[in-house]
This record gives structure tokens, C-alpha cells and sequence, in this order.
């Protein structure tokens, strides 16, 4: 359902969220190597994101990424409207499909309501909300 972009983007804010602050900033190499993600890969996503103001981005050798807000503030959904849009909590769930609620298509009622419960979900839960479960514990972020 969400991009594997959006889903390295998640686990690298929940990542920061835990390990970082405005004064341990962690460079992309360190997240990289924890969450087992490609480094270039995981620059764009982190470069995007700050763009965004979800993270902050400093340069040079105590350089790297914190958050810009703090974790209760930042739910799911900021993330994944930023890197993969509000189409999946939109479109069917074939996406080739063209149906609509005038017009549905043979699964389109059945995942309609699951659809707005996901949208909900994202909505509601904030990194901060995740990050209580993972604090210290980087091997179960890379899950």
C-alpha cells in the first residue's frame, strides 16, 4: 500500500525521533546502516523531508538531521502526503480501476470504509505515538 520511499521515510523521522536532538544530529551514513537503507536513497528522502519542515538539515562535521517539530506533533499522514500523496486514501485500491461511488467497481464498496479507517489511523497517530515504543531499541525500527 505505501511506497517502499514512504516507508524508509517513516522508519528514518521514527529513527530520528528516538536518537536525535538539536544537539545530536545524525548524519545519513549512521541512519543508513541502523535501518538498512541505501544511503543516496535515503539522502533524497531526508533532503525532501526537510524541505518539508518535518526535519532540520545542518551541513558539515557535527552536521546531519533532527526534527524540526517535535514527534506529537508529526503524525503518519504529514509523512506520507509528503513523500506518496493522499492518493492511497483516495483512489481504488486497483488504481487502474476508474470507479467512483456512482460508479463502483466490484470491490470498491468493501474498501471504502477500510479506507477511511486507514486514513484515520494516519491521521491520528503521531511519530511521538510510535516512538514511545521504540525508544532505544533501533533493531525493532528496521522491522
Amino acid at each position: 500500500m505505501l511506497s517502499n520511499t514512504c516507508k524508509y521515510g517513516l522508519r528514518a523521522v521514527l529513527y530520528l525521533s528516538v536518537f536525535s536532538s538539536e544537539k545530536r544530529k545524525i548524519g545519513i551514513k549512521e541512519i543508513s546502516e541502523k535501518l538498512h537503507i541505501p544511503s543516496p536513497f535515503l539522502g533524497k528522502i531526508l533532503q525532501s523531508l526537510a524541505r518539508q519542515k518535518i526535519l532540520h538539515s545542518t551541513k558539515g562535521p557535527k552536521g546531519g538531521f533532527y526534527l524540526a517539530r517535535l514527534p506529537e506533533e508529526i503524525t503518519l499522514m504529514d509523512i506520507v502526503i509528503i513523500i506518496d500523496g493522499a492518493d492511497i486514501f483516495d483512489t481504488c485500491l486497483l488504481r487502474a480501476c476508474k470507479c467512483s461511488d456512482r460508479e463502483p467497481c466490484g470491490i470498491h464498496d468493501n474498501i471504502t470504509s477500510l479506507r477511511g479507517e486507514l486514513k484515520n489511523f494516519f491521521i491520528n497517530q503521531t511519530i511521538g505515538d510510535l516512538a514511545a515504543e521504540f525508544k532505544g531499541d533501533s533493531d525493532r525500527i528496521r522491522i
